[in-house]
């Protein structure tokens, strides 16, 4: 079995994930080398500084425009959503590896004892789909919103149609802000992203398309990537290791709870960067941090979202990006964009809130600087304006220029 220390660990997993010393988008399909690193990208509606999707790609390569963005994820053809990890960017070649997950959603809707009475929902929002025109929810409703159920406040039109999504007869082709338009997927997708893939060789391939991601990782990290049962990922972990795509490794101070050596695998086409180090700013749902026990393990960073942690028990503020330094993650910086109302009116990023670890590099408030300048310009902004809140200590203001 082969060993590798630590920082080994590292420097493999962000070179899989796409970070490089050098980052650029390339100029003919720029957006390919993230997105093929990271395999799925995260959706969240959070939308206080930038949407969460666009953030990876920004990490990894720096400025680009978010329409570019878009009409690649929307209009290439290649890429649609589904329940991936939560909701999600996955490429179109690889949907049907969800489809044992559609047929899961299915089985439990059957089991579910307000089945019979959602049904003629479901019918209708079918007949409306057949039609051939995409729809949004509201479109699609029959009447002024009525039938309202306790499940989120959602009509019975937006039950039906989301059971249709996760069992896979619609799809999304296209939002407006947040909202889905839904269309049927034989309307919209190829042929071969509706065949069925057998469970066992759907699952196998995902943790695959795990294990290329992460570059090393344990069996938890793997089954969560693709939000796999660990049977089901255990199973995938052994025929894979049998053909020889996953190898066995130690790493130094990946321990279970009791002390033992926590097993982990690597991908055989992983590489060990002789140095990487990059600086950036996360998104909360990126896979570097996104599987909490993975970056506590791996950076020893323990991380909470507090979107959902009512104001007076934030420790660190309502939406912290990660903010990794040389390859380490050393703070987290609550941001959020002031956009001008009016015409003449200066753009701000605000930092609400900066915070460094306890064994952060001497030069994280040095890094953090440009970083935030960056992103303040990738958001068209003017300047950053800084609230002094937090212990990592940052000019007040500065320009973004």
């Amino acid at each position: 079995m082969n060993a590798l220390s630590a920082a080994e660990a590292r420097r493999i997993a962000l070179a899989a994930q796409g970070f490089t010393n050098a980052p650029r988008l390339r100029r003919r399909r720029p957006f390919d080398p993230a997105l093929e690193s990271l395999h799925v990208l995260q959706i969240d509606s959070v939308n206080v500084f930038a949407r969460s999707h666009y953030l990876p790609v920004f990490s990894r390569h720096g400025h680009y425009e978010a329409d570019a963005l878009d009409r690649h994820l929307w209009r290439s053809g290649e890429y649609t959503e589904y329940w991936a990890h939560e909701a999600a960017f996955v490429p179109v070649r690889d949907r049907a590896l969800f489809g044992w997950r559609m047929d899961e959603f299915r089985d439990r809707y059957r089991s579910d004892g307000r089945a019979e009475a959602l049904a003629p929902t479901i019918d209708r929002v079918r007949s409306a789909l057949a039609e051939g025109r995409p729809q949004f929810v509201r479109e699609l409703e029959d009447g002024p919103r009525s039938g309202r159920g306790p499940w989120w406040d959602w009509s019975d039109t937006k039950r039906a149609v989301e059971k249709l999504f996760a069992w896979g007869e619609v799809v999304s082709h296209g939002r407006e802000g947040f909202q889905r338009r839904y269309a049927l997927a034989e309307q919209v997708l190829p042929a071969q992203a509706l065949e069925p893939v057998e469970r066992e060789q759907a699952q196998r391939a995902l943790v695959e398309r795990a294990a290329r991601s992460l570059g090393v990782a344990t069996l938890a990290d793997l089954a969560d990537y693709h939000r796999l049962k660990a049977a089901d990922a255990r199973s995938a972990v052994r025929a894979l290791e049998d053909d020889g795509v996953l190898l066995p490794v130690r790493v130094t101070g990946w321990t279970r709870a009791d002390g033992a050596p926590e097993p982990a695998w690597l991908h055989r086409d992983a590489r060990v960067p002789a140095r990487l180090a990059p600086d950036a700013l996360l998104t909360p749902f990126d896979p570097v941090v996104w599987f909490r026990p993975r970056a506590e393990r791996m950076f020893d960073f323990h991380y909470r979202i507090e979107i959902y942690t009512p104001k007076e028990k934030r420790r660190y503020g309502y939406y912290c990006l990660p903010l990794m330094v040389g390859g380490r993650l050393a703070g987290r910086i609550d941001l959020k964009a002031d956009r001008p109302r009016r015409a003449g009116e200066r753009g701000a990023l605000l930092v609400q809130a900066a915070w460094q670890e306890q064994r952060a590099p001497a030069r994280t408030a040095e890094a953090a600087v440009p970083l935030l300048a960056k992103a303040a310009r990738w958001q068209g902004l003017d300047e950053v304006r800084v609230s002094g809140a937090g212990d990592l200590p940052l000019p007040a203001r500065f320009d973004a220029a």
